[in-house]
């Protein structure tokens, strides 16, 4: 019995101790598999964490492309946009050439002379389809119809001859043309009276200088002085009423560019009211600009 029992005891201890020794190999494996799993995990989650931060990326990627096409779809609506505005600019810019060689065309068959810098002159229809370059007393290049002879004879003002006033037209002719022009002698006479304030060759100017907004002016009774010069012969009460009728002339042939106003004058003591015939400096005249900051300001006159 004794060495049955021990027997079965020793296999017993031996037993146990191959269990022991399997359950170390199984907390060995335990702690391996364990520290294999918190290593996975670890890296698991590091591989999250990477996921996440490249996701957030992306999601930012994504945010700027959106902001991109928003910004693409903007700037696709101003190009079309700016496009269609360029073409409408393109088309009224055209449009206004146009017009600009048609006026200019125009202009060259009544006379004109236009500055060479403001013309194309292959761009332009006029007669003989040739254009004659000429230099003015300015010093600049002018265009013309061959021979077409400046309206103002002024060298450096070039308009078309039916740009002038009636009153400018006339002063332009001899007195030969000029009668077989007008039968009218107040017209003959506001003709030549214009011609004589800027023409020194008339010899008789009865105009003068004004002040303050009057560029030249002219007194009824030197008007009547001067109409009894330039007709011989005429008697006073005829030139009085050639006065009336040659200032209205006047008005009407520079259609009323010149005015009239009316002065108090003082003679031996006594006051009188006198017309003028005067030029505004603001004159709407072709051809003449301004001059009246030249001039001495008078202060004989007294306004009425």
């Amino acid at each position: 019995m004794t060495d049955a029992l021990e027997s079965r005891l020793a296999a017993l201890a031996d037993r146990i101790e191959r269990l022991e020794a399997e359950l170390r190999r199984k907390d060995e494996r335990i702690e391996r598999l364990e520290s294999e799993v918190e290593d996975h995990a670890d890296h698991l989650e590091n591989h999250t964490n990477r996921l996440e931060t490249h996701t957030e990326r992306l999601e930012r990627t994504d945010a700027r492309l959106e902001d991109h096409d928003t910004a693409l779809d903007g700037l696709e609506t101003a190009v079309t946009t700016a496009a269609r505005e360029t073409r409408a600019v393109l088309k009224k810019a055209n449009a206004n050439k146009t017009r600009v060689r048609e006026l200019q065309s125009r202009e060259l068959e009544k006379g004109a002379h236009l500055r060479v810098d403001t013309v194309d002159e292959h761009e332009l229809d006029v007669r003989g389809d040739h254009l004659e370059r000429i230099t003015k007393d300015d010093g600049r290049a002018y265009f013309r119809l061959p021979d077409t002879a400046d309206p103002l004879d002024g060298g450096s003002v070039s308009l078309a001859y039916g740009d002038l006033l009636p009153i400018q037209q006339l002063a332009r002719m001899d007195e030969e043309m000029r009668r077989s022009t007008a039968n009218s002698l107040p017209t003959r006479l506001a003709a030549k009276l214009w011609k004589a304030r800027r023409d020194s060759s008339v010899g008789d100017d009865p105009w003068e200088s004004g002040c303050k907004g009057i560029e030249a002016y002219l007194k009824a009774s030197d008007l009547k002085h001067w109409i009894r010069r330039q007709e011989p012969g005429t008697s006073e009460t005829y030139a009085k009423k050639l006065v009336s009728r040659t200032i209205d002339a006047a008005l009407d042939l520079s259609k009323h560019r010149l005015a009239v106003r009316k002065r108090t004058e003082r003679k031996n003591g006594l006051e009188y009211t006198e017309r003028r015939l005067i030029v505004p400096d603001d004159a709407a005249i072709p051809g003449e600009t301004a001059a009246a900051t030249e001039r001495p300001p008078e202060t004989t006159d007294v306004l009425g």
